[in-house]
């Protein structure tokens, strides 16, 4: 059964922690899965990660910042997600094109079209089944990552990380069928129950046909 799941949500809303429990609780149900992230997934998009995310004080402009997430993209389409959905696999992946919409879109301004067609030009028109939003304010998110070392993303002002909070919630009030928000701030195994509740459906849906 192929389908393809995407988490979504700003910094510290517990995605990477869901989209784990996730991929666990399909493989005990047998399905076959592949769990993987952007940017990042492959050898290619890992180091664009690091790239990405090291604060180190060099500055990116928004348009080499989208390129090499857009070059990222283009290889984890075509070497790890395609692939997995031709073989009938599930994928789940942290991040991917709602990303960039909202960070390089509402955060850095970049034009939405441009966006858009570059999103669909390095993914192929692939796009998600469903998409996952953890939301949560950006006060409380941010405030998980006290006492870490912050990446660049993390280290943006608080009106970036909530033009990035508006473009969410906008994005999803747009296509309520494709998206399932989730109040990041529940505890951890609530969260994880109303995700399992829509995967259900959506899993039941394709086996119907």
């Amino acid at each position: 059964m192929a389908l393809f799941i995407v988490f979504e949500g700003g910094e510290g809303c517990g995605k990477s922690t869901q989209t784990r429990f996730l991929s666990q609780r399909l493989s005990r149900a047998g399905f076959h899965t592949v769990l993987t992230r952007e940017p990042g997934g492959t050898k290619l998009g890992e180091r664009v990660r690091r790239c990405l995310k090291q604060n180190d004080g060099t500055r990116i402009s928004p348009l080499a910042e989208l390129l090499l997430i857009e070059a990222a993209r283009a290889q984890l389409v075509s070497e790890v997600i395609r692939p997995a959905l031709d073989a009938g696999q599930i994928v789940i992946c942290d991040r991917f094109t709602p990303s960039t919409l909202v960070y390089q879109g509402y955060g850095r301004g970049l034009d939405m079209n441009t966006l858009r067609a570059i999103n669909d030009a390095a993914t192929d028109g692939l796009s998600a089944d469903l998409v996952v939003l953890l939301d949560i304010p950006v006060e409380a998110g941010l405030g998980r990552k006290k006492g870490k070392d912050k990446d660049r993303f993390e280290s943006e002002s608080l009106d970036f990380h909530r033009r990035v909070r508006r473009g969410y919630l906008e994005m999803a009030r747009t296509d309520p069928k494709k998206w399932l928000v989730v109040d990041g701030r529940l505890p951890r195994e609530a969260i994880e129950r109303k995700i399992w509740e829509r995967v259900s459906v959506l899993l039941r849906r394709e086996s119907n046909g």
